[in-house]
């Protein structure tokens, strides 16, 4: 009995170029994209608890598919001053495991050290990055908004996606509008990231 001279030998046993293999998670990717399933994304929302609690709220309802991971008042979990410390204990307890940040850019949002330190910990992970502002949002004389420094920095390199708080209430299908810019702020260039701003040390 012939045998194909294409089928490979390993260890003296042959193996079929068709022989079975364990799914990974590109095949099921794979079957996403032709089934046109959409992923499901873990994203960590950043914001300013007292100031914008309501957004957060709001954006939980008109995204109600996308799972958000609600960091429960983290400057009021983690009793530390220590910018490094709290910075690593953000990024391992509630950044890893998410594949995005949304930053919601309210009237304070920009001197929030723990808005900063919430951005340092994503960029660090290099998740994605999306700065959503809020009809709130301060501006200056120009008309531009004023946001965290750490964000603006990843703007202006063209790593974080700027969207409005507008988009995704006019729009017929939030959620859909919501996936369609985290995949893209997941699929930026890694090298745009900028993260070298010194950590705020305290709000304002």
């Amino acid at each position: 009995m012939g045998l194909s001279p294409s089928w490979p030998w390993l260890s003296g046993i042959l193996i079929p170029p068709t022989a079975p293999r364990q799914p990974g998670h590109s095949d099921f990717a794979a079957l996403a994209e032709l089934l046109k399933i959409p992923v499901r994304r873990d994203i960590f929302v950043s914001y300013h608890h007292s100031g914008d609690q309501a957004y957060y709220d709001a954006l939980a309802r008109l995204c109600g598919d996308c799972k958000f991971l609600y960091d429960g008042s983290v400057d009021r979990r983690i009793d530390s001053e220590d910018a490094e410390y709290q910075e690593r204990r953000i990024r391992e307890e509630y950044i890893t495991g998410t594949s995005a940040t949304v930053v919601l850019c309210g009237y304070q949002t920009f001197e929030r050290k723990f808005v900063d330190w919430e951005i340092c910990a994503t960029l660090n992970k290099e998740h994605g990055l999306i700065g959503l502002r809020l009809p709130l949002a301060q501006t200056t004389t120009p008309g531009a908004v004023i946001v965290p420094g750490r964000l603006h920095d990843n703007i202006v390199s063209g790593y974080a996606l700027w969207q409005s708080w507008g988009e995704l209430t006019s729009a017929q299908n939030p959620a859909a509008v919501l996936r369609g810019w985290i995949e893209t702020a997941i699929a930026r260039e890694k090298r745009l990231i900028r993260n070298q701003l010194e950590k705020k040390a305290r709000n304002g």
